[in-house]
């Protein structure tokens, strides 16, 4: 495909972007007669979290699968980085980008850079609240929040002292994962929510927080941390306050959490799913290319995971993982079976 005829479809998806953002056109197959050749862009808030490394892993063996390129970014939980990297990002033309903000509000600033370009812009886990957005893609981060503080609730029926230790501020996985926090546990006359604080998705700054508050509030009977990482910093606190009294949970399902429930150190987790966030983008932007129509919002489910279910959700993935090798091998040995029937 020649620049001119790239800038050209770039031109026209731009124009259906807008317009399936404003409700005017049912979306048509524009690109329809010629063979998909997408790069996709992919803007990371931090693929050094074990939970965005999954998904980034998972869209770039999705986008390989179909054939597509895939120029990935990460942006080390600096809003300012954002815009930069969506800088570089628009000079290497993609055909689509799929955008993972480090702050929500801030967010718009890099989408509207794309949106002048004329390139599609969808979001995965957390959204940006302003800004043409075509779709976006996340786990019912309320629900969970929801389902965190429920757990905490039944597993102490006298109730006690909570702290909450936060995502970033300004994400909306951040909010939403609080709102249904607070859902459940400000309806309690039983529980107070001690501390809430932010701990910026890292474990070692939800150590300090829980450092901090187990010295200010020696009485705490349990914490909700909005992402697994900082469930280890809150886990290693606990351990040097000989504190295994307390209830943590955590919330992503990263495997070292895993193993975490398993050891009796965490008590429950809220798998999201990333790598079926990360094969669904690259399905949407398949659509989005093709001028096929797409939701304005996916959900993908979430789930409590807990010292109950852990053993039999790993034998599941292990049994899951087992079937796409043997699947894998299988296709291999069909393929070797042709060439030998080829060659003869």
């Amino acid at each position: 495909m020649s620049w001119e005829d790239k800038k050209m479809k770039k031109l026209i998806a731009g124009a259906l972007t807008a317009a399936m953002v404003l409700g005017t056109v049912t979306p048509v197959a524009v690109f329809a007669d010629e063979k998909q050749d997408l790069t996709l862009g992919l803007m990371l808030s931090d693929n050094t979290n074990q939970f965005f490394s999954t998904l980034e892993d998972a869209f770039k063996k999705a986008a390989e699968d179909a054939g597509y390129e895939v120029i990935s970014l990460s942006s080390g939980n600096d809003a300012a980085k954002d815009v930069t990297n969506m800088e570089d990002l628009l000079t290497q033309s993609p055909d689509v980008i799929v955008y993972n903000p480090v702050d929500s509000d801030a967010a718009g600033d890099a989408v509207a850079m794309a949106n002048d370009a004329g390139i599609p812009v969808v979001t995965v886990d957390r959204a940006a609240n302003s800004g043409d957005i075509v779709c976006h893609i996340a786990s019912d981060n309320v629900y969970g929040g929801e389902i965190a503080a429920q757990y905490i609730v039944d597993q102490l029926p006298d109730g006690g002292q909570v702290v909450e230790i936060q995502g970033q501020a300004g994400a909306s996985a951040t909010n939403e994962r609080g709102e249904g926090f607070h859902n459940i546990m400000d309806d309690n006359d039983k529980f107070e929510v001690v501390v809430s604080q932010t701990g910026n998705w890292s474990s070692s700054e939800a150590m300090s927080v829980m450092e901090n508050a187990l010295t200010a509030n020696p009485d705490i009977k349990a914490v909700f941390c909005h992402n697994d990482q900082m469930a280890l910093g809150a886990i290693e606190a606990c351990q040097q306050a000989d504190r295994d009294d307390i209830v943590i949970v955590g919330f992503d399902a990263d495997a070292d959490n895993l193993d975490a429930i398993k050891a009796g150190t965490q008590a429950a987790t809220v798998r999201q799913l990333p790598a079926l966030m990360g094969e669904t983008a690259v399905e949407v932007c398949g659509k989005i290319a093709a001028g096929e129509e797409v939701e304005a919002s996916i959900g993908t489910e979430v789930e409590l995971v807990t010292a109950d279910n852990v053993d039999a959700d790993a034998t599941a993935e292990e049994e899951a993982t087992t079937e796409e090798d043997a699947t894998a091998e299988e296709d291999a040995t069909t393929e070797e079976e042709t060439e030998t029937t080829d060659a003869e």
